[in-house]
């Protein structure tokens, strides 16, 4: 990965961001898009475009969401200490002992206590901790002293930031989604300077907000843009360490490439155009398969206004909503590339309603014979009845099937 992406990186995963707090995170992604983006807008939600040919009527959405989980302080009591509330889905046996940044006046450090196991009282040692169990202790001696530094509502992040480890592996909290946010960034980059792109194809690389409270961001994302199609990126299910079943939930493995989701809330155009970029640049990824609703961005943008063509892309991640995901970079730099290579595959006059993409060269066979059967009034069943060896009985179709499967590039005049 080229240093001043790294550092991009490195930068966005130190940045705080929960959901609802995202302008420090907006701030980085506008300072590092602005150098190579035709466009960067941010909306009145807290969306960041970074746009490549503005002008364009076909348009492609690339949402990567900035936002991580986190706290929120919602009551100090009178000795000090701090209770707070959960920003999108936590487990809750995670927290208890983990230093964290309160973000107020200025970043105050704390460490998140409970009761000490030793005075647990029967059934509560079984009993997985509630998060109002929980409070955080500064070190103050009453709410006076608190209220110096800190008020209602401030954000509270772990202390964990951006660390490698060995090979090409690297930990960090909030890389959901981080890595996402800067997926695209780097997709956008890589349009730009390779001048792959369509002058009549404009691409929108979004830093979305809010998607761990509800995929909101996207949702209005999508309906500003009013794209054609859409790539959601975010971090996937890693299924490649102990206590985890490949039967139960299929393979997807760190350092394998970034994963391509296939299902109903993907547009199989959008799906094969992935793929096909991945297999023509030697990109290498995996098939994740979900037969409904994916839990990301990819949701929203789908059903926004009459619809999109939307496709999903993932970045495999171990330990997700903890304060040390892992994954690896290689991953994160080739689903860049992979988002780069779609885009670049689409032009003007793309047609992303779905429907049967058949071989280009069987079906130009089978349109022949068809014509052919047309033409001259003869039973398909009479043909083969008396044994006509030039008919391939394997390509014989229903004659809607076949009209309905053509490439794009063949003519049916």
């Amino acid at each position: 990965m080229r240093a001043e992406s790294l550092d991009f990186l490195k930068t966005l995963c130190n940045t705080p961001s929960p959901s609802g707090y995202e302008e420090r995170a907006a701030q980085v992604y506008r300072d590092y898009t602005k150098g190579f983006a035709d466009e960067v807008r941010t909306d009145q939600h807290g969306n960041v475009y970074a746009i490549l040919n503005p002008q364009a009527e076909q348009k492609i959405m690339l949402a990567g969401h900035m936002d991580e989980i986190g706290f929120q302080v919602h009551y100090i009591d009178d000795k000090g200490f701090i209770y707070f509330r959960g920003i999108g889905g936590h487990d809750t046996m995670v927290p208890v002992g983990n230093r964290v940044f309160i973000h107020g006046i200025t970043k105050v450090h704390g460490v998140i206590g409970r009761k000490p196991i030793h005075l647990l009282e029967n059934g509560e040692k079984d009993k997985r901790p509630d998060l109002s169990d929980m409070y955080i202790d500064i070190g103050a001696t009453s709410k006076e002293e608190v209220l110096k530094y800190i008020s209602i509502g401030d954000c509270v992040t772990y202390q964990w930031e951006f660390q490698h480890l060995l090979g090409d592996r690297a930990a960090a909290r909030g890389f959901d989604n981080r890595v996402g946010t800067f997926a695209v960034a780097e997709a956008l980059r890589h349009l730009k300077e390779s001048g792959r792109l369509h002058s009549e194809v404009g691409v929108y690389a979004v830093a979305t907000v809010q998607e761990e409270i509800g995929l909101r961001g996207a949702r209005t994302a999508a309906g500003t843009i009013g794209a054609q199609s859409g790539i959601a990126v975010d971090v996937d299910f890693a299924i490649d360490h102990p206590g985890l079943s490949q039967t139960k939930y299929g393979a997807t493995d760190v350092g394998k490439g970034p994963s391509i989701c296939r299902g109903a809330n993907i547009n199989p155009i959008v799906f094969q155009m992935i793929k096909s970029a991945g297999d023509e640049e030697s990109i290498p990824y995996q098939v994740a398969a979900e037969p409904g609703g994916t839990g990301t961005d990819a949701n929203a943008m789908q059903i926004a206004g009459s619809g999109m063509a939307t496709g999903l892309v993932g970045i495999p991640l171990r330990y997700m909503h903890t304060p040390c995901e892992l994954l690896s970079l290689t991953d994160v730099e080739q689903c860049g590339s992979l988002m780069a290579g779609y885009c670049a595959k689409v032009t003007p006059t793309t047609d992303f309603t779905p429907r049967i993409l058949g071989n280009k060269n069987e079906w130009l066979k089978n349109f022949q014979f068809l014509s052919h059967f047309c033409r001259h009034k003869t039973s398909i069943f009479d043909m083969i009845e008396l044994g006509n060896h030039n008919v391939d009985h394997t390509c014989i179709h229903n004659r809607s099937a076949i009209y309905s499967s053509r490439p794009d590039d063949v003519s049916c005049s």
